[in-house]
């Protein structure tokens, strides 16, 4: 496996919108290495999701699932289960459908956009079908961080980034501030 460089803000990849994999893509040995390869990068860099565009491959595939937690890092305890519930999956194809009008706007980060935070409504529940790394459809319900997660990733692959979803700049902050003042939240790179 390796470690694939990530595109920042500003690169073009991340603003286009990615091309579907057909099945017989799916099951090819580069897609496959494609998909361990973000799986490695995204633990590299201690993120939570990563897309196929954000590794400058302008594909409909993501990868996401919380890595294990290191030793010392804090959550508040509502949190800290509804985070480390995030399944490992790699998701191609993805459809989402809302459930429901609820939204709830909570911090956000990404490794395309290193050391910056925001606030970014999302819907509280969704439906999300795709096809997973065998080329199987899935069909999922999912809630809380995991659908935020989602809908994260899925963004990336129609060029939207988290910045172009905020209500509101104000929450904005550099990393070393949202340490300071606003850290009573973990808010994990997606």
């Amino acid at each position: 496996m390796s470690i694939l460089k990530v595109a920042r803000m500003g690169h073009p990849v991340l603003r286009a919108k990615a091309r579907p994999l057909s099945a017989s893509d799916i099951r090819s040995p580069r897609i496959q290495q494609l998909i361990d390869d973000m799986f490695e990068t995204m633990r590299e860099y201690q993120g939570i999701g990563l897309a196929a565009p954000q590794v400058h491959a302008s594909v409909r595939l993501f990868v996401a699932g919380l890595a294990p937690k290191s030793a010392g890092e804090a959550v508040d305890d509502e949190d800290a289960d509804d985070r480390q519930s995030v399944p490992l999956m790699a998701l191609i194809n993805p459809e989402i459908t809302p459930v429901g009008r609820e939204a709830v706007e909570d911090w956000e980060g990404c490794l395309s956009i290193p050391d910056i935070r925001g606030r970014v409504p999302r819907a509280r529940e969704i439906v999300v079908r795709a096809y997973d790394r065998t080329g199987k459809r899935i069909e999922m319900r999912v809630s809380g961080f995991t659908a935020r997660v989602i809908q994260h990733e899925t963004d990336h692959l129609d060029g939207i980034l988290f910045f172009d979803r905020m209500m509101s700049f104000e929450s904005l902050t550099f990393l070393d501030e949202f340490g300071r003042f606003w850290s009573h939240r973990e808010v994990v790179e997606e």
